[in-house]
């Protein structure tokens, strides 16, 4: 079983910064910095996405998608996904410049070596143990608070997640994905609305997007967890498809988006002639597709990426359908305890 090692600076690192959320701030500004200057692989990566990464912007109704041509993330578009291989957020497959912040006793927090965001993190459970979203919810949530400056997300293990065998979180810039902006102006059909939060369907940026705005994490693991028992699962998947987004704001309080799937890879997945070596996951459903092949990047087309979001999207009106069953179990327990729902 995998578990933290002590890399360097790693035991300094952890006594210094177990406090609040400032600390943990602090650390992770520290932990990159540290890396860039000493890991010359990181720094000529970080420095090429600075320097030769090309974008380009398509428009998707209401949403505007931004194409990444970034060649360094060839290695986990194209990933294996099995579990043969040896796992690399374990310490002993790890290379040795790899630095390790560990957060709060459960997790370590890393540099992305492979980087689509300016700042791009790994956040890797200290055990190896399989990508499951229940009962983790919280885990993203607190995150989220200790670092503000970020969007946390998680990739189902057949969403996108190229470990699907070691529990791990991702989180960026918060400014960098489109849909973190664009679900605050979005029309919404409501599901539920009170007080201390609500739950709902953003309709006209292109793909299903459910946002859950609330002022506790308590809240937002309650609609969460409910949302996760009704949506379905798919053929042999141990936990429903889904892609989450996660970010704190102290004006907004808690924001999480979920994207539920039915499907992983594209019928047009590949490296053949016709085909795009694309396999979509929390980021590209976040507005910001990272294009490792330049012939996709140059011809890809709205009209495809569309296609792509319908085809591994659940439907809008399969969610409404969803949402008809949600609204009753939420209503349900209210019903029996109508103080179940009030934060205190």
């Amino acid at each position: 079983m995998g578990t933290a090692g002590t890399h360097s600076h790693e035991q300094e690192v952890t006594a210094h910064h177990q406090g609040d959320a400032c600390d943990y701030r602090q650390a992770v500004d520290e932990l990159i910095g540290r890396q860039l200057r000493e890991w010359p692989a990181v720094r000529a990566n970080y420095a090429a996405l600075d320097r030769k990464v090309r974008t380009r912007r398509l428009l998707l109704g209401a949403s505007t998608i931004v194409l990444q041509y970034n060649p360094g993330r060839r290695r986990s578009s194209a990933a294996r996904i099995d579990a043969q291989r040896p796992c690399f957020l374990c310490d002993v497959h790890q290379p040795p410049e790899q630095e390790t912040l560990e957060w709060r006793g459960k997790y370590k927090i890393q540099v992305n070596p492979y980087p689509i965001f300016p700042r791009h993190l790994t956040i890797a459970s200290l055990r190896h143990e399989p990508q499951r979203i229940a009962g983790r919810i919280g885990d993203m949530l607190r995150l989220a608070e200790d670092l503000p400056d970020f969007v946390i997300f998680y990739n189902g293990p057949h969403c996108g997640a190229s470990a699907p065998c070691h529990f791990h979180f991702q989180a960026g810039n918060k400014d960098f994905l489109p849909l973190c902006d664009e679900v605050y102006s979005g029309t919404i059909s409501l599901l539920d609305e009170g007080d201390d939060g609500m739950i709902g369907l953003v309709e006209d940026l292109g793909r299903s997007v459910i946002s859950i705005e609330t002022r506790t994490r308590a809240k937002t693991e309650d609609y969460f967890n409910r949302l996760l028992l009704c949506l379905p699962k798919h053929g042999e998947e141990p936990e429903p498809m889904v892609n989450v987004l996660c970010w704190h704001n102290p004006r907004r309080n808690y924001h999480t988006v979920v994207f539920p799937r039915i499907k992983h890879r594209p019928d047009c997945y590949g490296t053949g002639p016709g085909r795009l070596l694309l396999s979509p996951a929390s980021v590209d459903m976040g507005g910001v597709w990272a294009v490792p092949r330049l012939n996709d990047y140059e011809t890809l087309t709205a009209l495809q990426v569309q296609h792509l979001y319908d085809e591994l999207c659940m439907s809008c009106a399969d969610i409404h359908s969803l949402f008809r069953q949600l609204k009753n179990d939420i209503q349900s327990t209210k019903t029996d305890n109508p103080k179940l729902h009030k934060e205190k």
